[in-house]
Protein backbone atom coordinates (compact mmCIF):
# COMPACT_ATOMS: atom_id res chain seq x y z
CA UNK A 1 0.00 0.00 0.00
CA UNK A 2 1.28 3.44 -0.91
CA UNK A 3 0.79 6.41 1.38
CA UNK A 4 -2.67 7.86 0.69
CA UNK A 5 -5.06 10.02 2.70
CA UNK A 6 -7.33 7.10 3.60
CA UNK A 7 -7.15 3.47 2.46
CA UNK A 8 -10.50 1.67 2.43
CA UNK A 9 -10.04 -2.10 2.67
CA UNK A 10 -12.83 -4.53 1.80
CA UNK A 11 -12.63 -7.29 4.42
CA UNK A 12 -14.46 -9.91 2.31
CA UNK A 13 -12.41 -13.07 1.81
CA UNK A 14 -9.39 -12.00 3.89
CA UNK A 15 -7.82 -14.07 6.65
CA UNK A 16 -8.19 -12.03 9.84
CA UNK A 17 -4.67 -12.45 11.27
CA UNK A 18 -2.83 -11.74 8.03
CA UNK A 19 -5.01 -8.71 7.30
CA UNK A 20 -4.58 -7.43 10.87
CA UNK A 21 -0.76 -7.60 10.72
CA UNK A 22 -0.65 -5.69 7.42
CA UNK A 23 -3.05 -3.03 8.73
CA UNK A 24 -1.17 -2.73 12.05
CA UNK A 25 2.06 -2.00 10.19
CA UNK A 26 0.37 0.63 8.01
CA UNK A 27 -1.23 2.31 11.04
CA UNK A 28 2.13 2.54 12.82
CA UNK A 29 3.61 4.14 9.68
CA UNK A 30 0.93 6.85 9.80
CA UNK A 31 -1.56 5.60 7.23
CA UNK A 32 -5.28 6.02 7.92
CA UNK A 33 -7.15 2.75 7.30
CA UNK A 34 -10.86 1.95 7.11
CA UNK A 35 -11.99 -1.69 6.96
CA UNK A 36 -15.52 -2.41 5.69
CA UNK A 37 -17.49 -5.69 5.52
CA UNK A 38 -15.78 -7.17 8.59
CA UNK A 39 -18.53 -9.78 8.88
CA UNK A 40 -17.14 -11.49 5.74
CA UNK A 41 -13.62 -11.93 7.13
CA UNK A 42 -12.38 -15.52 7.36
CA UNK A 43 -10.28 -17.49 9.82
CA UNK A 44 -8.54 -20.77 9.01
CA UNK A 45 -9.72 -23.94 10.71
CA UNK A 46 -13.20 -25.44 10.89
CA UNK A 47 -16.13 -23.42 12.15
CA UNK A 48 -16.64 -25.73 15.13
CA UNK A 49 -13.00 -25.48 16.22
CA UNK A 50 -13.07 -21.68 16.03
CA UNK A 51 -16.35 -21.55 17.93
CA UNK A 52 -14.80 -23.66 20.71
CA UNK A 53 -11.78 -21.33 20.74
CA UNK A 54 -14.08 -18.34 21.19
CA UNK A 55 -15.96 -20.05 24.02
CA UNK A 56 -12.61 -20.76 25.71
CA UNK A 57 -11.85 -17.03 25.35
CA UNK A 58 -15.25 -16.18 26.89
CA UNK A 59 -14.33 -18.17 30.00
CA UNK A 60 -11.32 -15.92 30.64
CA UNK A 61 -12.45 -13.16 32.97
CA UNK A 62 -11.43 -11.43 36.16
CA UNK A 63 -12.55 -13.63 39.02
CA UNK A 64 -13.36 -10.94 41.59
CA UNK A 65 -14.96 -8.45 39.21
CA UNK A 66 -15.60 -9.48 35.58
CA UNK A 67 -16.53 -5.86 34.77
CA UNK A 68 -12.80 -5.05 35.00
CA UNK A 69 -12.12 -7.14 31.89
CA UNK A 70 -11.02 -8.78 29.71
CA UNK A 71 -13.89 -7.66 27.51
CA UNK A 72 -15.20 -10.15 24.96
CA UNK A 73 -16.39 -8.26 21.90
CA UNK A 74 -18.99 -10.10 19.85
CA UNK A 75 -19.21 -7.84 16.78
CA UNK A 76 -16.95 -8.85 13.84
CA UNK A 77 -15.61 -5.31 13.52
CA UNK A 78 -14.64 -5.25 17.19
CA UNK A 79 -13.01 -8.69 16.91
CA UNK A 80 -10.82 -7.34 14.07
CA UNK A 81 -10.14 -4.14 16.05
CA UNK A 82 -8.98 -6.16 19.07
CA UNK A 83 -6.80 -8.39 16.86
CA UNK A 84 -5.11 -5.30 15.41
CA UNK A 85 -4.77 -3.78 18.89
CA UNK A 86 -2.82 -6.85 19.96
CA UNK A 87 -0.29 -6.12 17.20
CA UNK A 88 0.25 -2.50 18.24
CA UNK A 89 1.92 -1.11 21.40
CA UNK A 90 -1.46 0.39 22.31
CA UNK A 91 -0.45 1.61 25.77
CA UNK A 92 2.09 4.08 24.36
CA UNK A 93 1.16 7.41 22.83
CA UNK A 94 2.42 6.23 19.45
CA UNK A 95 0.23 3.13 19.66
CA UNK A 96 -2.85 5.07 20.77
CA UNK A 97 -2.44 7.46 17.85
CA UNK A 98 -2.03 4.51 15.48
CA UNK A 99 -5.27 2.92 16.77
CA UNK A 100 -7.07 6.24 16.34
CA UNK A 101 -6.21 6.06 12.62
CA UNK A 102 -8.25 2.86 12.30
CA UNK A 103 -11.98 2.57 11.58
CA UNK A 104 -13.79 -0.76 11.27
CA UNK A 105 -17.36 -1.43 10.09
CA UNK A 106 -19.78 -4.23 9.36
CA UNK A 107 -21.25 -3.70 5.91
CA UNK A 108 -20.34 -0.61 3.90
CA UNK A 109 -21.71 2.55 5.56
CA UNK A 110 -22.58 5.63 3.45
CA UNK A 111 -19.34 7.62 3.23
CA UNK A 112 -17.42 4.55 2.02
CA UNK A 113 -19.97 2.99 -0.36
CA UNK A 114 -18.85 5.43 -3.06
CA UNK A 115 -15.10 5.07 -2.57
CA UNK A 116 -12.67 2.61 -4.11
CA UNK A 117 -12.17 -0.43 -1.90
CA UNK A 118 -8.82 -2.22 -1.82
CA UNK A 119 -7.79 -5.79 -1.09
CA UNK A 120 -4.58 -7.02 0.55
CA UNK A 121 -3.30 -9.83 -1.72
CA UNK A 122 -1.05 -11.25 1.02
CA UNK A 123 -4.08 -11.78 3.25
CA UNK A 124 -6.59 -13.18 0.76
CA UNK A 125 -7.88 -16.61 1.69
CA UNK A 126 -7.88 -17.88 -1.91
CA UNK A 127 -4.17 -17.07 -2.24
CA UNK A 128 -3.03 -18.10 1.22
CA UNK A 129 -5.05 -21.18 2.15
CA UNK A 130 -4.48 -24.50 0.41
CA UNK A 131 -7.58 -25.59 -1.55
CA UNK A 132 -9.61 -28.02 0.50
CA UNK A 133 -8.57 -26.60 3.86
CA UNK A 134 -11.37 -25.66 6.21
CA UNK A 135 -12.13 -22.07 7.12
CA UNK A 136 -14.82 -20.19 8.99
CA UNK A 137 -16.52 -16.82 8.63
CA UNK A 138 -16.09 -14.33 11.48
CA UNK A 139 -19.70 -13.19 10.96
CA UNK A 140 -21.04 -16.68 11.60
CA UNK A 141 -18.87 -17.14 14.70
CA UNK A 142 -20.07 -13.77 15.99
CA UNK A 143 -23.72 -14.72 15.52
CA UNK A 144 -23.17 -17.95 17.44
CA UNK A 145 -21.57 -16.16 20.41
CA UNK A 146 -24.08 -13.35 20.80
CA UNK A 147 -23.81 -10.71 18.02
CA UNK A 148 -27.41 -9.58 17.43
CA UNK A 149 -27.12 -7.42 14.33
CA UNK A 150 -26.22 -9.93 11.59
CA UNK A 151 -29.70 -9.78 10.01
CA UNK A 152 -29.79 -5.97 10.11
CA UNK A 153 -26.39 -5.71 8.40
CA UNK A 154 -27.47 -8.28 5.79
CA UNK A 155 -30.63 -6.29 5.00
CA UNK A 156 -28.71 -3.02 4.68
CA UNK A 157 -26.08 -4.70 2.48
CA UNK A 158 -28.78 -6.06 0.15
CA UNK A 159 -30.23 -2.56 -0.18
CA UNK A 160 -26.77 -1.09 -0.86
CA UNK A 161 -26.00 -3.72 -3.52
CA UNK A 162 -29.29 -2.99 -5.33
CA UNK A 163 -28.52 0.75 -5.40
CA UNK A 164 -24.98 0.03 -6.53
CA UNK A 165 -26.17 -2.25 -9.37
CA UNK A 166 -28.66 0.40 -10.58
CA UNK A 167 -25.91 3.04 -10.54
CA UNK A 168 -23.55 0.75 -12.48
CA UNK A 169 -26.18 0.04 -15.19
CA UNK A 170 -26.76 3.80 -15.62
CA UNK A 171 -22.99 4.37 -15.78
CA UNK A 172 -22.62 1.66 -18.46
CA UNK A 173 -25.33 3.33 -20.59
CA UNK A 174 -23.65 6.73 -20.31
CA UNK A 175 -20.24 5.26 -21.21
CA UNK A 176 -21.75 3.47 -24.22
CA UNK A 177 -23.35 6.71 -25.42
CA UNK A 178 -20.09 8.58 -24.86
CA UNK A 179 -18.13 5.97 -26.86
CA UNK A 180 -20.74 6.14 -29.64
CA UNK A 181 -20.49 9.93 -29.75
CA UNK A 182 -16.68 9.79 -29.84
CA UNK A 183 -16.79 7.23 -32.68
CA UNK A 184 -19.20 9.35 -34.77
CA UNK A 185 -17.26 12.61 -34.17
Amino acid sequence: MGFEKVVVVDGRGHLIGRLASTIAKQLLEGQRVVVVRCELLNVSGSFYRNKLKYFAFLRKRMNTNPAHGPFHFRAPSKILWRTIRGMIPHKTTRGMEALNRLKVFEGVPPPYDKTKRMVVPGALRVLRLKPGRKYASIGRISREVGWKYGDVVEKLETKRKEKSAAYFQAKKKINALRAKAAASA
